[in-house]
This record gives structure tokens, C-alpha cells and sequence, in this order.
């Protein structure tokens, strides 16, 4: 893609919001998008798929007073574009009023485009690509004789334009890349199997972690999981790993969403004010950090992104609001229509061996499993994998057992943060120590 790509783009947005108006719309807002890649997968040392793929179109709102109509297609051409503007119109003319929709508001449009260094083609060929795969899978299929099977290697490649207008004037577009590398395999020791994997991801091909080190990397991970055992029923302290602890500020983050307040379904009604986490800890948002996976200059209504904290000192001081749901509250848009942009937990970090020492016993969880999670409550129940800890030491592998507790108290229980973030998640928190959860061992 060049900058041809982009400008061909921008005029089809131009184009869209030119029919919206004529067909009578007092506003309207259009995303458009392109995304070309290639993805190369390895298995047992054969090359396994390759796939090439170029995805286009576009999605429109339109507004009639509070009525509002919206419709998407993936065809450009000009008879599918009228179509679907056309269709937007008819929808809106059916919908009920609602007071609080509408464009966000034209101030609060993003007027300084900051480069955020994300866009970063590769040449891949496929031949190329077939090697790098090849030399993940080869390094974790030899690491050890317990590696007895794969299932394979990726390698991947993807660059995306996307365009959002809408009839303030606004015009926003961004150029970005997303490149990856996965291994998956099966370790075996007196007749029990388990599977694991590891992945790299980022912007800019030259930032990804060797090939060699994603094989050993998921080599060790399965091989790590091999003689599981019993644990006691009971509360015990409860570490999250990095690879799942970002998922603990999710529901953070899904708690304090305008959606939810709005609708009355999160445990954090009235949350601004309220001492969460431990004071010292502060959950922030960086939108413009240099190829950051989430960096952007504006959301998706084209609020321009700030820096904010969600939760300072262990104080909710900020909801995540997009335009429609900050109405509904009586409030403003956070920028945030869309989701967060890198989210990090901030505060004092210690090494995860530390972490042990001061754990003493417990579970390590490197895996969660299902969906038990009350947002209205706030009570947490889910399946875990990973190990056990004793003396601040491992002494064998879990599996499958369930984790239960409520978030509020989660997370004012916190009580030691790791210094291992994990660059590959929008969400970055490290290790994350909590002081008891209830534990259903097996």
C-alpha cells in the first residue's frame, strides 16, 4: 500500500459523506478500511498453507435528528456505495428518536496527527517466510526428546489503512503494519500429553523475537506442563502471569465503559472517587506511544487521544467513555469510543522471584479458561492452569482447577506487581501478586 492507496481511500470516504448529505442526512459518519497480508503456516517441517488476502470496505451512520441508520459492505463500486448510503437513509427512517445520538462533538475532532511510527511494510516472500517458520519449529521440535509433536509454526504479515471521516469536516487516516510469529507443540512423559505455544508480535519486523527463541520458548512452556498434580482446596495467594494478568484490568476497563454504567450493569456505578487498587498503582493510557500494537492520534469518532489515568494512586478518576454513552451520563467522551489505547499498570515493580519469595504459597496461573465473570457483581469464577508454589519455589504443574473471588476485592487485595511487562497486549501489567482467592484444587 502507498500513498496512493491512501488518498484513493480518503476520496472514497469524501465521496460517501457527499451522498449522505444530498440524500437529506444531518450528519454522518464513515470507516473505511483496507488490510493486505500473508500468512505462511509449517507443520512437522513441511510447509503447510500459505495464504495471501486483501479486504476493503466500509461502514456509514447516518443521522436524521435522533434517528439513526447505519450499514456497511465490503464492495467499493459506486452502484454498491449509493446502495448502501441508500440503505443507511431507509434504516434511519424506521428507528426511534434518541436524543443522545449523534457525531461527536466537532471541538473535540483531533487536530495534530503525531507519528507514531507504526507503519513498517516487509517484503516477505513466501520462501522467506517458509524458513523463519521452519526455524521456530525445528528449534522447538529439538529442544528435548519429550517434544513429540506439533502443531506448526506461523509466520504473518499485515498492513491497514484506515479512514474515518465525518460531516464536521474531519478527515483522520492511519498507515499500519501488524507482523507475528507463532510455534504450538505437544510434549509427552509417561503417557500424559500437554500442548503449549508461544507468539511475538509488533509493529516493525526487526522487533520480533528470533524464531529460535519463540520454538524454545514453547518447547519449554509445554515441557513445564508435563506431571501435574493435586492441590488444596482452600484460599491461597494467587499470582497471575503476564500472558493473563492483563486480562484482570480488562474487566477493569469493561467495569468503567459507558455501556455499562449507562445500563446500570457494572459493580462500579458511581465509581469515580472510590479507592480499587492499593494506592501506589495507577492504571493509564498512553495512545501516542511509538508503535504501540493500540497507539492512535484519535478514536473511532475522531476525539482527539490523551494520555489519562483511569485509576490513580488506587483512585477510579476516570470512566472510558466514547460520545453516545458520556450523553447518556451527563458527561464527556474520554476519547475512548472504541476501546483504550495501551493500557499499563503502573507502580512499584519487583522481580518475579522476589514475588515467590514473598508469595511463599500459592498458584501461579499461566492459563484461564472460560467466561465466569458478573460484571453487575463483580464475582470472578474461572478454570486455571499453571503451578504450584511452595517455599517460593515451583514444585509441580496444575491443571484445570477453579479460581473464584469478587474483582473489588481482587483487586484491592493486590499485593505485588512484576517487573516482566509483556509488550504483546494492549493491556500491560506484568505479574500480578494477589494476596487469596479461593481455590478448588482436584
Amino acid at each position: 500500500m502507498n500513498a496512493g492507496d491512501r488518498q484513493r481511500i480518503e476520496l472514497l470516504v469524501e465521496r460517501i459523506l457527499t451522498l449522505a448529505r444530498a440524500a437529506g442526512a444531518d450528519a454522518a459518519e464513515v470507516g473505511a478500511t483496507e488490510d493486505a497480508g500473508r500468512s505462511v503456516s509449517v507443520r512437522m517441517g513441511d510447509l503447510e498453507t500459505v495464504e495471501f488476502n486483501r479486504e476493503k470496505g466500509f461502514g456509514i451512520a447516518v443521522y436524521f435528528g435522533g434517528h439513526k441508520g447505519s450499514a456497511s459492505t465490503s464492495d467499493t463500486s459506486e452502484d454498491a456505495i449509493a446502495a448502501t448510503v441508500e440503505k443507511a437513509c431507509s434504516i434511519a427512517r424506521f428507528t426511534q428518536a434518541d436524543p443522545y445520538h449523534g457525531l461527536a462533538d466537532a471541538d473535540r475532532m483531533a487536530t495534530e496527527f503525531p507519528d507514531l511510527d507504526l507503519d513498517h511494510p516487509w517484503q516477505l516472500e513466501t520462501e522467506a517466510a517458509r524458513r523463519l517458520a521452519l526455524r521456530a519449529e525445528d528449534e522447538a521440535r529439538g529442544f528435548d526428546p519429550r517434544i513429540v509433536n506439533s502443531e506448526g509454526a506461523s509466520v504473518s504479515t499485515h498492513q491497514m489503512i484506515s479512514v474515518y471521516g465525518n460531516s464536521h469536516g474531519f478527515i483522520g487516516t492511519q498507515l499500519a503494519t501488524r507482523h507475528g510469529l507463532s510455534c504450538a507443540v505437544i510434549a509427552r512423559d509417561d503417557g500424559a500429553m500437554e500442548r503449549d505455544h508461544w507468539f511475538t508480535v509488533a509493529r516493525r519486523a526487526d522487533d520480533l523475537e528470533a524464531p529460535e527463541v519463540v520454538g524454545r520458548t514453547a518447547a519449554r512452556r509445554a515441557l513445564a506442563r508435563l506431571g501435574a498434580g493435586p492441590i488444596p482446596t482452600g484460599r491461597h495467594a494467587v499470582m497471575f502471569a503476564p500472558e493473563v494478568s492483563g486480562g484482570l484490568f480488562g474487566h477493569l476497563v469493561a467495569a468503567l465503559s459507558g455501556g455499562a454504567l449507562y445500563r446500570r450493569a457494572s459493580f462500579l456505578l458511581d465509581g469515580l472517587g472510590r479507592q480499587l487498587l492499593p494506592r501506589g498503582i495507577d492504571v493509564v493510557e498512553r495512545p501516542h506511544r511509538p508503535r504501540g500494537l493500540s497507539s492512535a492520534a484519535f478514536d473511532a469518532e475522531g476525539v482527539a487521544t490523551t494520555a489519562k489515568a483511569f485509576v490513580s494512586d488506587g483512585v477510579v478518576a476516570s470512566y472510558v467513555l466514547g460520545s453516545y454513552s458520556a450523553r447518556r451520563l451527563g458527561l464527556s467522551s474520554t476519547g475512548n469510543a472504541g476501546g483504550v489505547h495501551n493500557l499499563t499498570v503502573l507502580g512499584k515493580r519487583e522481580s518475579v522471584a522476589t514475588l515467590r519469595e514473598r508469595m511463599g504459597r500459592g498458584l501461579l496461573v499461566t492459563e484461564l479458561m472460560g467466561q465466569g465473570i458478573n460484571l453487575v457483581t463483580g464475582d470472578y469464577s474461572r478454570g486455571a492452569s499453571g503451578f504450584w508454589i511452595e517455599d517460593g519455589d515451583i514444585a509441580h504443574a496444575v491443571a484445570e482447577v477453579t479460581i473464584a473471588g469478587n474483582l473489588a476485592d481482587m483487586y484491592g487485595h493486590v499485593i505485588g506487581l512484576g517487573d516482566d511487562l509483556d509488550p504483546r497486549f494492549n493491556v500491560q501489567s506484568g505479574t500480578v501478586l494477589i494476596e487469596a482467592m479461593m481455590i478448588a484444587g482436584v
